[in-house]
């Protein structure tokens, strides 16, 4: 008697892991489309992380000064972990000094702004420079926010010498680039009598530096869009002595 094996028919390949299921080959290009997309989004979870901790950090150092927040708080307010923001930020200074970063004229712009022009231009300039300076104040909240904590809510403890240092290279580049300014031929022969460029771009960010300060620490002594311009005319007339007629000419 003969038998007949039940199974697979002779000569037809077996199937291996009992799958019917055929695998689908993606084009090289597709592969590739979805690895970007993933990227791009992880970059974007990123940038939101960073912006989170950012804002977070403002408004604690707001409420309760840079020295008494812990970077714990900051994590906790939000809602990532303390590795999250080890991660962006080396520590509190860095923190620090980014967020001041968000409202300070990147360098490279503060120095095309003051050193592109010559003579009458360049005071006018410098003059336009500072007033926007202060009148963003009114506009910009987080501007509002962030100078209040730097001027009002910071104490330069050893844990932020790294972030006060940065910040004074930042003051000090400011006062250069005013003295050298205030040092172009078209410039320095407008200066008052024993008025000399140091002391003149010194007179100016002093001025500046006080407007600043006692409108973040009271708003109602004056109104940054009305009376700034008028305020500052006042300090260059007490450094040029032609101040008005170069007015005049850029009307």
């Amino acid at each position: 008697m003969a038998f007949r094996l039940r199974g697979r028919k002779e000569g037809k390949p077996k199937r291996r892991g009992g799958s019917n299921v055929a695998r689908i080959r993606l084009p090289r290009r597709s592969l590739d489309t979805i690895h970007l997309t993933a990227m791009r989004r992880t970059k974007e979870e990123a940038e939101k992380t960073r912006a989170d901790i950012l804002a977070a950090a403002e408004l604690l150092f707001l409420e309760n000064g840079v020295a008494h927040t812990s970077l714990e708080q900051i994590a906790r307010a939000a809602g990532v972990t303390r590795g999250a923001v080890y991660w962006h930020f080396q520590n509190k200074a860095h923190l620090f000094h980014e967020m001041l970063n968000q409202v300070r004229l990147p360098p490279e712009q503060m120095t095309e702004r003051l050193c592109g022009y010559s003579g009458r231009d360049a005071l006018l300039s410098l003059r336009n420079l500072s007033i926007e300076a202060i009148t963003s104040l009114a506009v910009d909240a987080q501007r509002k926010r962030i100078f209040t904590i730097l001027l009002h809510r910071c104490e330069f403890t050893e844990e932020l010498r790294e972030a006060e240092d940065r910040h004074n290279a930042f003051v000090n580049q400011f006062i250069d680039l005013c003295e050298a300014l205030f040092a172009l031929p078209g410039c320095v022969e407008r200066l008052h009598p024993g008025l000399t460029p140091r002391l003149a771009s010194r007179g100016l960010h002093a001025q500046i530096l006080g407007l600043f300060t006692d409108w973040t620490r009271d708003i109602s002594l004056f109104d940054p869009q009305q009376d700034t311009a008028p305020l500052l005319d006042a300090v260059f007339r007490g450094l040029i002595r032609d101040w008005d007629e170069v007015l005049r000419s850029a009307s």
